[in-house]
């Protein structure tokens, strides 16, 4: 994850967190969380590099939109970060 920014960690986690979401339906999801909007300029950019590291894959839900799932390569990322993160947070 060290390769990642924050933003692109927080869209890895809520593709985690959510069944195949649309690339609408994560924006949604972090824009709740960042309490302002994320434009597509922004967001379509990071969600590719996911993909490109492939951490998430992309496919088609219809021809206008995409669905994102993680993969088995971004559990292992999520995973391999909470057990660094425990080293230094016990919560």
């Amino acid at each position: 994850m060290h390769d990642l920014t924050g933003f692109q960690r927080d869209l890895l986690y809520v593709i985690a967190g959510a069944d195949q979401p649309s690339g609408q339906s994560v924006k949604d999801e972090v824009e709740t969380y960042y309490e302002s909007e994320i434009n597509h300029g922004r967001l379509y950019p990071n969600l590719d590099t996911l993909v490109n590291k492939e951490l998430v894959e992309k496919g088609q839900l219809d021809r206008r939109t995409n669905y994102y799932a993680i993969t088995d390569d971004g559990v292992e990322r999520i995973e391999q970060r909470r057990e660094w993160e425990s080293q230094y947070v016990d919560l």
